[in-house]
């Protein structure tokens, strides 16, 4: 006999509310990976490189020997103090720029990087060494990025 209240009693019933029971899981698992999906692009589009500063006149640095010369120190020394705020951007993204081949770098800066690297190894060698003394001790980027560089007529 079925009591009202025994939902085992009535196998339609159950099958209802097995189902609905099944729709708002899939409906929560849904609306968790969306969110989680939101996330993690916010966190990658985090891990980009600001793009504040890629209108910087590069060709004007390049040529101008006292800013020239306030980026290369800021490069070379350890007190952040001696660097413009774009300076110090330069500075932070470096390390990783060079590690990851410059994987979340805009294509302003893909390219301001090859216009600095060409210029400096053909006009201001001595400077690019120093740099790389620091930056890449062990020679390691030279290697990764020297069959590249030669590709774009650099030779490293």
């Amino acid at each position: 006999m079925n009591h009202p209240g025994n939902i085992k009693g009535s196998p339609r019933l159950w099958r209802l509310l097995q189902t609905i029971s099944q729709l708002v899981s899939d409906i929560m698992f849904t609306v968790r990976l969306s969110v989680a999906l939101v996330l993690a692009m916010c966190v990658v589009s985090a891990w980009s490189y600001t793009t504040k500063y890629d209108n910087i006149d590069i060709d004007e640095i390049l040529k101008n020997q006292r800013l020239y010369s306030k980026y290369l120190t800021c490069l070379l020394h350890t007190d952040a103090t001696k660097c413009t705020p774009d300076g110090k951007e330069l500075r932070a993204a470096l390390p990783d720029a060079l590690s990851t081949n410059c994987k979340t770098c805009s294509p302003k800066q893909k390219a301001g990087t090859e216009k600095v690297i060409r210029y400096m190894i053909q006009h201001k060698a001595s400077d690019f060494d120093k740099l790389e003394k620091i930056y890449d001790p062990a020679g390691v980027y030279r290697k990764r990025y020297q069959a590249e560089a030669a590709k774009k007529g650099i030779k490293l």
